[in-house]
């Protein structure tokens, strides 16, 4: 299991014929989440002329609303999904808050409007990818410190700690699809004196070579 997903919560703004647009966006990992996210943000413009909205959640994408919330019918919130679409997001919502600003923009500029409103607000806030992993915990002699830290640094494997006792203990963790081929490797550059301890499946953050249980909002 792997998918994209916003890495943090951000805003953005513009003005687009004295109308201002504010797109905010949002990780969520439920529908309730995101419905919150959506009142939480017309509760703060409720002198907005709209609040348009967008979300998907779901691994596979499963569960997708939008709101044109007053614009024309299709120039508001489906701009928005499409944008989320688009750049293969989900777990993520999206809010473009409109000021009029006295010059109507038409269906076109509508759509070019919210298009932009959700894309700036991604842009903001970063993409990052879930996937599902472990945690992989090497016990070994110290005489084989120096060959596995070389192991790790060959295959871009990141050493999130090291453990030194009567023992040396190296926690890395990897995508589950990748577990069964990095113990092979392991053991083999070890001759099978390495102690392996994996851990239960979860879902991860991955940015480049590491995976991260959380990323600060």
């Amino acid at each position: 299991m792997k998918y994209l997903t916003v890495k943090k919560r951000a805003e953005d703004r513009f003005v687009e014929k004295k109308s201002e647009f504010i797109g905010y966006v949002k990780r969520v990992t439920t529908e309730d989440e995101a419905k919150e996210f959506v009142a939480e943000i017309k509760n703060m413009h409720k002198t907005a002329t709209h609040n348009c909205y967008a979300y998907i959640v779901g691994s596979n994408m499963g569960i997708q609303r939008y709101s044109d919330d007053g614009e024309p019918q299709g120039t508001a919130g489906i701009p928005i999904l499409e944008v989320m679409k688009k750049q293969e997001l989900t777990d993520c919502a999206i809010v473009v808050t409109r000021y009029f600003g006295g010059i109507l923009l038409g269906t076109g500029g509508l759509n070019r409007a919210y298009t932009k409103g959700a894309s700036v607000a991604i842009t903001a806030a970063g993409i990052v990818e879930k996937v599902s992993g472990v945690e992989i915990k090497i016990t070994i002699d110290y005489d084989l410190h120096g060959k596995l830290q070389y192991l790790c640094g060959q295959n871009d494997w990141y050493i999130e700690n090291t453990d030194y006792s009567d023992v040396v203990v190296l926690t890395i963790r990897c995508e589950a699809s990748e577990k069964d081929s990095i113990e092979a490797k392991i053991v083999e550059n070890t001759n099978g004196k390495a102690e392996i301890d994996v851990s239960d499946e979860a879902i991860y953050f991955k940015e480049g070579n590491r995976l991260f249980l959380e990323i600060d909002e």
